[in-house]
């Protein structure tokens, strides 16, 4: 069971005088299985990728970060009570559908990209895309090439089965030469393309971010190519057979999305009160029946916001350091596609 990093860690105590964290109502049984079982364990097993910078990575106190991790907290702090009540599973990218689907994690943040036959023929219910993403490139600089479409005759790692589709689409249509290096797990292709087995690496662009900041001093070495060639957007998933499960991990995503859009945060969420907006009462629980129609108690919302922040603050904690732009993980009045759905 993980702590919140220090930087937003608050105290039980204080979060109670501040009218944010009390005691948990009691809710009716039995309208989620799954919320069921998570209250009887006390915690929240979350399936996570665990070694991807700015999506879910321990810190030097062990502690996991990223927008990832974040996504699990929320869930928590909306169920439980508390963002700390989380126990992340590392997953192999092969594994994340078989441990959602057995039942050894109660949700899925993991990249995992949201796709028809993922949806259709995995038991799986993709819940809220909380990273617009794009395959793209990584290549040694001293390859010489400034775009995708240069990669003439290149050979390229990649992992099996929807990498090796996307990359046949993309040079196919082109009409380029290229060779396929796969492999069945990603650590694997990062060893070969370091290794010089390939003249580039092929994945989410996301990945490759990652990556490149994993490399120290040999960062500077390889660059990532500007253009993505394909939509990848990653989603928090659930079993499907719990619909009521499946509300609450789909709002509390767009909660924080929300947060953001009303300009509610961390800091200043329990300082609304009755000249709030209508909106912003209904989603601290000072007004309406969210909580309820989720199974849940007022103020579900308000914790997750006091105690994992805004969609932005995620953003910025998970990859402020990075430069990263926001483009589509903006707020669709800044060019992007976080959609703040109405909760009313």
């Amino acid at each position: 069971m993980t702590q919140l990093p220090l930087h937003r860690a608050v105290s039980a105590a204080a979060l109670v005088a501040a009218g944010v964290l009390g005691a948990m109502p009691a809710l009716a049984q039995g309208k989620s299985p799954t919320l069921d079982a998570v209250r009887a364990k006390g915690e929240l097993a979350c399936g996570v990728i665990g070694s991807s910078f700015g999506f879910s990575l321990p810190d030097s106190k062990g502690v996991m970060q990223g927008i990832d991790a974040d996504g699990c907290r929320a869930v928590a702090a909306a169920t439980l009570g508390d963002a700390s009540k989380v126990r992340y599973v590392p997953l192999q990218a092969s594994q994340r559908l078989s441990a959602l689907q057995s039942g050894e994690v109660d949700v899925l943040y993991a990249q995992l990209t949201w796709t028809l036959t993922r949806e259709t023929d995995s038991g799986v219910q993709m819940a809220a895309v909380n990273y617009f993403d794009g395959t793209g490139f990584m290549v040694p600089k001293e390859l010489g090439v400034e775009s995708a479409a240069d990669l003439d005759g290149a050979s390229v790692c990649t992992l099996q089965g929807p990498g090796e589709v996307t990359m046949r689409d993309y040079f196919g249509f082109l009409g380029k030469d290229y060779t396929p290096v796969l492999f069945s797990e990603g650590a694997e292709a990062r060893k070969a393309f370091l290794a010089g087995r390939c003249d580039a690496y092929m994945i989410d662009q996301s990945f490759l971010i990652s990556f490149h900041n994993s490399l120290g001093a040999d960062k500077d070495k390889f660059m990532v190519l500007p253009e993505t060639i394909s939509n990848e957007p990653l989603t928090g998933a659930v079993r499907k057979g719990d619909p009521a499960w499946f509300d609450i991990v789909r709002y509390a995503h767009i909660a924080m999305v929300n947060a953001e859009e009303h300009g509610i945060t961390s800091a200043n969420v329990g300082s609304f009160g009755a000249e709030a907006s209508p909106a912003v009462k209904r989603i601290l629980g000072l007004d309406g029946k969210l909580g309820e129609s989720l199974g849940l108690d007022p103020e579900w919302a308000k914790r997750i916001i006091a105690q994992v922040g805004n969609y932005a603050e995620v953003w910025d904690r998970s990859f402020g350091a990075t430069g990263a732009d926001r483009s589509q993980n903006n707020l669709p009045k800044n060019g992007g596609l976080q959609v703040p759905y109405p909760m009313r």
